[in-house]
């Protein structure tokens, strides 16, 4: 049954060890730094109630209400589904979050999509992750994504340093596997549950290994700590940087401590081509999602931008009009990717409907790579202002309020204090610590660029441009050998 905002931070009162500024927290719904984006998604929960928002949140199967982003797809209406709720999410927050769940289901999804791979070491596998897919339909949990190891040298194999730089199993017992390490995960510590898989790609021709688990891990289980960077709410005037103090996601290292994992809740161990299927199917469909993230932070760097040239009038001239369209060339190809990669959307192994691989895979590196340069041309198009207007304090302070009204209030249109709130938006949106941040951080949350294009590499039909040459030039058939598929 789809949870309320109440019932999903009454979840998180689980005695879990959650540490920020060298401090123990708590209660993350209480926190200062985590109040502002656990009231963010506890609002995504009540969005599913609420009458006005709650048909495009949910769906109804056998009489029972489930959440939207969590419904297995089928057809391409349940793709529209999800964008349109992930739409409504967005404007309905006034921001952009990027781990809510919906994000994260499609990569068990994939590992269901291999379930003939688990068959071939324990059934108990494929049986396991079916499970809980259908678990969290049900529950309806804030899951997130275990992925990112500290690593440490990368130059040695994890056993030639210290083990535990990469999870590994270090015991069975009876009751399940006894795992160590940490894994990098944002929203860990307001999360529920986390789906855990390894970080290695190339396991060579080993076909077993420790550090090939892949499993679910419970965020108060004996063992887990949660080590959280320093957040941004609080540390300046949300008056000034109102993204900062809403919508900043936190950072987890989260510490195993010899973690036991049930054997209900381990979806592969041991596994190495299990490991290695994950790894590359990992994003097959939780990049869907994600890329709708940044279509929704290219809809908010251009209504910032534009609103910024609107309220000087500079919207009229041809090398502004010019900038915007190329932010909106950037906006519009995001769209394009993902609309035709469901239009063309072909059935999983596991008969869900994928998206196009190749188009969904192309798309995430046009909306990444052209992210640093659109955030630089919105710097351009909102001006030098957004880096020398003073706070909100000195707009409303008797001995300075005067100069500020007369010198930022164009007309009856636009008064002192709208002009500050629009800057103040756009300086927190491109030239805040959040704002380098967000940049930042997506060489993190879904692979860095060379994995991006790897994923582009694996996936793009070469047949196509390779016949056509071959045709064009004549060749015979042996120039393809035993390479054409």
């Amino acid at each position: 049954m789809i949870r309320t905002g109440q019932e999903y931070k009454d979840s998180l009162q689980d005695g879990r060890e959650v540490w920020i500024n060298g401090a123990q927290v708590d209660n993350v719904c209480d926190h200062p730094q985590f109040k502002p984006v656990v009231d963010v998604r506890a609002r995504l929960y009540d969005m599913q109630h609420d009458p006005a928002t709650q048909d495009a949140m949910t769906y109804v199967e056998d009489n029972d209400r489930f959440a939207i982003g969590l419904r297995l797809p089928y057809e391409q209406k349940d793709w529209q589904d999800k964008r349109d709720a992930v739409d409504l999410s967005m404007r309905d927050i006034g921001g952009v979050v990027t781990r809510v769940g919906d994000e994260t289901i499609g990569e068990m999804w994939s590992l269901w999509d291999g379930k003939d791979i688990l068959n071939e070491i324990d059934p108990r596998f494929s049986e396991n992750i079916e499970r809980h897919i259908h678990q969290c339909i049900k529950d309806d949990p804030f899951h997130v994504s275990a992925n990112t190891d500290p690593k440490g040298d990368r130059s040695k194999a994890p056993q030639d340093q210290d083990p535990d730089m990469l999870v590994h199993v270090v015991r069975e017992t009876d009751a399940g596997i006894v795992i160590r390490g940490a894994k990098y995960e944002t929203a860990a510590a307001y999360s529920n549950q986390a789906f855990l898989k390894p970080t290695i790609a190339n396991w060579g021709n080993a076909e077993l290994s420790d550090y090939a688990v892949g499993c679910i891990v419970h965020m108060n289980a004996p063992g887990v700590k949660h080590i959280c960077r320093t957040g941004f709410a609080g540390q300046m005037p949300a008056e000034d940087y109102p993204l900062s103090n809403r919508v900043d996601e936190i950072d987890t290292l989260m510490i195993l401590d010899d973690v036991l994992v049930p054997w209900e809740d381990v979806l592969f161990y041991q596994h190495t081509k299990a490991a290695g299927f994950i790894r590359a199917t990992l994003h097959r469909y939780s990049a869907f999602p994600f890329v709708q993230r940044t279509l929704s932070y290219a809809d908010l760097i251009i209504g910032a931008a534009l609103w910024n040239v609107k309220q000087t009038g500079l919207d009229k001239q041809q090398a502004v009009q010019e900038k915007l369209s190329e932010l909106a060339i950037w906006r519009e190809g995001i769209n394009a990717f993902l609309t035709a990669s469901v239009a063309t959307a072909e059935k999983s192994p596991n008969g869900l409907l994928m998206p196009n691989q190749s188009l969904l895979m192309s798309g995430r590196v046009h909306a990444l790579t052209n992210l640093p340069k659109m955030m630089h041309m919105a710097r351009e198009l909102c001006g030098g202002q957004i880096c020398v207007t003073p706070d909100a304090a000195t707009f409303a302070a008797p001995g300075t309020k005067p100069w500020m009204d007369k010198f930022y209030t164009i007309n009856e249109q636009w008064v002192a204090d709208d002009r500050r709130r629009l800057l103040g938006l756009a300086r927190d949106l491109l030239n805040s610590d959040y704002a380098g941040h967000r940049l930042t951080f997506q060489l993190f949350a879904q692979s860095p660029p060379f994995a991006q294009l790897a994923a582009v590499y694996r996936n793009f039909d070469w047949n196509g441009p390779l016949e056509f040459a071959h045709n064009a030039a004549g060749l015979s058939d042996a120039v393809w050998g035993d390479k054409k598929k």
